[in-house]
């Protein structure tokens, strides 16, 4: 059953499927902001990355010794989430491993995603459990998906992305496989707080960066009084990507990346990879905020 959740602004729906955010409305006037899943485009909404962001060289993770078969982003988008408390205004769900996670994962964990809205403003918890006997690693990314034009305002090419600090972003690339490629970057904002959006810099995927130094980052347009506005916690690196003419942008904050070609190394290995300690957890947060 999909947890739906209301407050005198805005309504949202949750889905078990992946613990997926679906849809975040305007109460007064109805207005989406999340993307549709429209599999002209893509399917996905705003999966949760987990326990890899992005893909695996050569479709292979290597762990305690042993080789796993780990399809792109992880497998948690796909496993049915427990909604283990549901109330007005929050919900929260479970997924921990079972015999056909630690065929592909050799790890005992759990993981927690817990949703609160506030006004216009959505919390989403994300918290790790390890629930096993020996040091556990994994990566966290999100990947929520907002119309754009926001509401048919406008053109695409009319909206921007603006950071909280003044910012450098030097891009780095993946292929259309997420697999990262070496030695290819690219400063595409130097000393500003504003990024405008086109359509050819989604030509070679995805635009990536490292270590952004702002919480929050708001899609907007002068033509539209409406925006989203993503803000993260403990979610140090980028992602920004829309499929060839989709009408909607992925705002993906990451505490991990994709493998380097020629990747041999294990999970432990990976970039961003989380350690944790029998009895540890690991917490970040995403607040998506709409106007």
């Amino acid at each position: 059953m999909n947890a739906i959740l209301k407050s005198e602004s805005a309504t949202v729906e949750i889905r078990p499927l992946g613990a997926e955010l679906i849809s975040f409305k305007d109460n007064e006037s109805g207005r989406e902001y999340m993307w549709s899943g429209d599999a002209e485009f893509w399917t996905g909404r705003s999966p949760v990355l987990f326990p890899i962001v992005g893909s695996v060289y050569d479709g292979v993770m290597r762990a305690e010794g042993g080789e796993y078969a780990l399809k792109n982003h992880g497998f948690a988008r796909n496993r049915e989430f427990r909604l283990v408390e549901s109330e007005e205004t929050r919900a929260v769900f479970h997924l921990s491993a079972d015999e056909e996670t630690l065929a592909i994962y050799p790890y005992n964990f759990a993981l927690t995603l817990t949703y609160t809205l506030e006004g216009s403003s959505l919390r989403i918890q994300y918290r790790v459990d390890n629930d096993d006997d020996k040091n556990i690693y994994f990566q966290l990314g999100t990947h929520p998906a907002f119309n754009c034009p926001i509401g048919g305002d406008g053109e695409f090419e009319d909206y921007v992305l603006e950071f909280n600090q003044e910012e450098t972003l030097e891009r780095f690339y993946v292929t259309g496989g997420n697999i990262q490629i070496p030695d290819k970057s690219e400063i595409v904002l130097e000393k500003g707080t504003v990024l405008p959006l086109t359509r050819a810099q989604f030509e070679e995927g995805a635009m990536i960066f490292r270590d952004v130094k702002s919480d929050r980052v708001t899609l907007k347009s002068e033509k539209s009084e409406h925006s989203v506005s993503v803000s993260s916690e403990n979610f140090p690196y980028l992602g920004v990507w829309q499929p060839k003419n989709a009408p909607f942008l992925c705002i993906e904050p990451w505490h991990g990346l994709a493998d380097a070609d020629q990747f041999d190394g294990e999970l432990k290995d990976k970039e961003l990879a989380v350690e944790l300690a029998p009895g540890e957890y690991f917490e970040a947060a995403l607040v998506i905020e709409v106007k």
